[in-house]
């Protein structure tokens, strides 16, 4: 019986090692496909993320853009604004101007302060005597013939302003030289 014994104890002896060793393939098999899973998983979550971390830049970036398109848009309003404050004083400032020509004295603390203020905030007087004539700049009114040449402003009948480096009023002025284009 020891034979025999022995002989049915190896049968299971390997009975149970081939059984232990398909379990432990099956278990390397199911492990395997375990973390194959969780690759795939951890590759799609990884995918996810990237997407919606490309989906946050693209909000940062656009609200900066607009951000940056409102200011703009705000200092632009902010300057017509106070331009056309600007442009509605030009008839003061005229008026001072002509009281200025009429009795110096009495009206240049006046008029220096009012002009002075003015230019802080961005008007510039154009000076345009004595200089060539520039339909972008002057509307020339009166024109004497000259010798000919490039027609040059030789009196500013009514002062021009510029605001922040734009043509806020043109000037009218005379002209001498060749027939200036645009003149009336």
């Amino acid at each position: 019986m020891t034979d025999e014994t022995d002989a049915v104890v190896s049968d299971d002896a390997v009975a149970d090692d081939i059984a232990v060793e398909d379990s432990a393939v099956n278990d390397a098999a199911a492990v395997e496909a375990a973390v194959l899973e969780v690759e795939h998983d951890l590759d799609a979550l990884l995918a996810e993320r990237d997407s919606y971390k490309d989906i946050a830049l693209r909000l940062q970036a656009d609200f900066d853009n607009y951000r940056k398109r409102v200011a703009t848009q705000l200092t632009d309003e902010v300057q017509r604004a106070t331009g056309r404050i600007a442009e509605a004083l030009l008839p003061v400032l005229d008026a001072c101007e002509a009281a200025f020509v009429q009795h110096p004295a009495e009206v240049e603390p006046i008029f220096n302060s009012l002009l002075g203020e003015l230019r802080k905030l961005g008007l510039e007087a154009m000076n345009l005597h004595e200089r060539p004539y520039d339909p972008a700049l002057a509307e020339a009114v009166v024109h004497e013939e000259g010798e000919g040449g490039e027609p040059i402003v030789t009196e500013v009948l009514r002062s021009g302003y510029t605001w922040n480096g734009r043509v806020l009023r043109a000037a009218v002025v005379k002209t001498t030289g060749s027939k200036t284009t645009g003149s009336k």
